[in-house]
């Protein structure tokens, strides 16, 4: 798919999903970079929501912000390396994966773009450790700051934080 810049490339408003578990271990990967996201983001066209397992229960706040751009922050068993990133279209394959979450991000993204016009895309981590009860690994807190802010740079029209 596209480099993180292209994604964002012509994009006036944005909305940045941050989904995972915060006790299941890497699952937190997406939670982690939305809660970063908002300490060292400074930009209204963005929204930053931290949907924890339940993305679909904020398609009216996405929906009332009237984004041209949805972005999922997740923890993706792609069968990568653990910390490996990708880029993906959340209807593909990769958006039928198995999750801890309620619906997989195909049908949460069907069902969004019936209320919202806008691009959705998927940049995903590949999880380690995803038990009950674990803390984060170091590697996945580690990638999802860089995540945080290389999205921060980006967003903000500059270098990095």
């Amino acid at each position: 798919m596209n480099t993180l810049e292209e994604i964002f490339e012509g994009k006036k408003r944005i909305v940045i999903c941050g989904i995972g578990n915060d006790i299941r271990g890497d699952d937190a990967f997406g939670v982690i970079v939305a809660e970063r996201l908002k300490e060292i983001l400074d930009n209204p066209n963005v929204l930053v929501i931290n949907c924890s397992e339940v993305p679909e229960n904020y398609t009216g706040k996405i929906r009332d912000f009237e984004p041209d751009l949805v972005v999922f922050v997740d923890a993706v068993d792609f069968k990568g390396d653990v910390g490996e990133y990708i880029i993906a279209d959340p209807e593909g394959t990769v958006g039928e994966a198995v999750s801890t979450h309620g619906l997989p991000l195909k049908f949460v993204t069907g069902f969004m773009k019936t209320m919202v016009e806008a691009e959705f895309v998927l940049i995903g981590c590949q999880p380690g450790l995803t038990g009950l009860f674990e803390e984060p690994s170091e590697l996945i807190r580690e990638r999802a700051e860089r995540l945080s802010k290389l999205l921060a740079g980006i967003l903000n029209g500059g270098g990095n934080d």
